[in-house]
């Protein structure tokens, strides 16, 4: 028999899924001088100094869950269904075989007829995605190798650990994984893991925070022995292992966005520039909370463009001042917009309260005014944030009282052919951090190269004798 709280869970996910997807208000996009800070080259030497004297304990929070699949969606496509389109993709990605770092570990009877262009594609595309041979389809991203180094090749996994050793010694990792491959991965990493690395640690998207699956009838998606068949609640299910970090500094970075070494700088930089900035917006806010006015917090906020007008206006007196600055902060990087999917930085309405907020285009209407403002936005979000889960007196917040459960998404899916619909939860660093104090700060493009594709290795930070293909 269903447990009450089953059939509650189960009724309130349908009223959702089969309403509309939420929409949030947007009032403007955050612009350079206008909801973004531009940092001159003098203040990001400074905050690089800051962070590499201030920050004691640093963590990286990686999720890491996503398999290969979508990097070779065109080539699964291609078996498929072939079309102009996909055709296309894959002459490039054959004429390109030799620069990805996976070449070097095929077969040389493979390796062999891929330079001569006389394998069988549809041989070659099903070792390279199924168990028979790399199994990329189904294995996690950050276990696909990205770069050539000489003799060897090197993965995400690997390649974060190798950069943190650039930004700060003893910091420690927190990957979210998909669990049967913790094995694969710790033996993946063994060897780059010294004494320099304090903590990694592995944990798994929690099942509780799942969603239920409802097909078009709205009936729930069950197994045949009647069990329901839920789905990943998104990124926003990983606030939990979040809330459980303990280090005063934490980098959010998504796993697929690492560059080779070689042109690995401007990345590592930006994160120190991150840091630094958050130790100064910390220190800053002590300094206002030992004497706290209006004029003081206004000038703050100014500073760092972090209140909208309106709610400055409602901030009357020393109690209101001490609780926004006692908030949980996150320093978010933002590059300039060359038409990147994903999430960008707005000024939003909410309640009658304005305030700064990372917004995915499937959150905005796409047409009329809001879609207007969504077309001005100047900057994308390359998830790289710095965070303090702590306040201003090193006490742990409990995170979950400062997300929006009213942020969530609905997502169409197949399973088996047949359509489903689901929810997922407020994203991590949209809804999920809606109620945190959150600058934006323009880091450089160059810190950004994310492989969503396959064919996403060809371009600049990927390849060190990079031509434009």
């Amino acid at each position: 028999m269903q447990s009450t709280s089953i059939n509650q869970r189960i009724n309130e996910q349908k009223l959702k899924v089969f309403s509309e997807n939420p929409e949030v208000q947007l009032v403007a996009p955050c612009v350079l001088g206008n909801g973004i800070i531009e940092v001159t080259n003098d203040a990001a030497t400074n905050y690089k100094d800051i962070f590499e004297k201030s920050i004691k304990k640093l963590g990286f929070f990686i999720p890491a869950s996503g398999s290969g699949s979508r990097m070779f969606q065109f080539l699964q496509d291609f078996l498929v269904e072939p079309t102009d389109e996909n055709r296309s993709l894959v002459e490039k990605f054959f004429n390109n075989i030799e620069k990805f770092a996976f070449f070097n570990y095929l077969p040389i009877a493979f390796q062999t007829n891929l330079k001569n262009k006389t394998q069988d594609i549809h041989e070659f595309i099903s070792f390279l995605l199924t168990e028979d041979g790399f199994n990329y389809a189904i294995l996690p991203k950050g276990l696909i190798p990205f770069h050539v180094y000489n003799s060897t090749c090197l993965n995400p996994f690997q390649e974060l650990i190798i950069q943190s050793k650039e930004i700060k010694k003893d910091c420690s990792f927190y990957f979210t994984i998909q669990a049967e491959y913790e094995d694969q991965i710790k033996e993946s990493i063994q060897e780059f893991v010294d004494s320099t690395i304090k903590k990694v640690a592995f944990s798994e998207q929690e099942k509780t925070t799942n969603s239920f699956a409802f097909k078009n009838d709205k009936t729930v998606l069950m197994h045949d022995n009647g069990e329901y068949i839920t789905r990943p609640a998104g990124h926003g299910a990983l606030l939990n292992q979040l809330n459980e970090i303990d280090e005063d500094v934490i980098f959010v970075k998504n796993i697929d966005n690492i560059q080779h070494q070689a042109f690995a700088g401007p990345s590592t930089d930006a994160l120190k520039v991150l840091g630094g900035i958050l130790h100064s917006f910390k220190e800053e806010a002590r300094e206002i909370v030992l004497n706290p006015t209006l004029e003081g917090f206004k000038q703050f906020c100014e500073q760092y463009h972090l209140l909208d007008a309106t709610e400055m206006q409602s901030i009357l007196n020393k109690e209101q001042i001490i609780e926004v600055l006692n908030r949980p902060i996150r320093i978010c990087g933002m590059v300039k917009n060359d038409g990147q999917p994903g999430g960008g930085p707005f000024w939003v309405q909410s309640n009658r309260v304005i305030s700064k907020q990372i917004v995915e285009k499937s959150q905005i209407s796409l047409k009329g005014e809001q879609y207007h403002l969504m077309a001005q936005s100047s900057h994308f979000n390359p998830v790289m944030i710095a965070l303090s889960t702590k306040d201003l007196y090193g006490t742990k917040i409990d995170l979950t009282n400062y997300k929006d459960d009213n942020n969530y998404f609905i997502v169409h899916k197949k399973h088996y052919g047949v359509p489903i619909r689901f929810i997922e939860l407020p994203g991590l660093w949209n809804g999920g951090m809606a109620f945190w104090n959150t600058v934006f700060v323009e880091v450089p493009s160059e810190s950004f190269s994310p492989v969503k594709s396959v064919l996403d290795l060809l371009e600049k930070g990927h390849q060190t004798n990079y031509n434009v293909i």
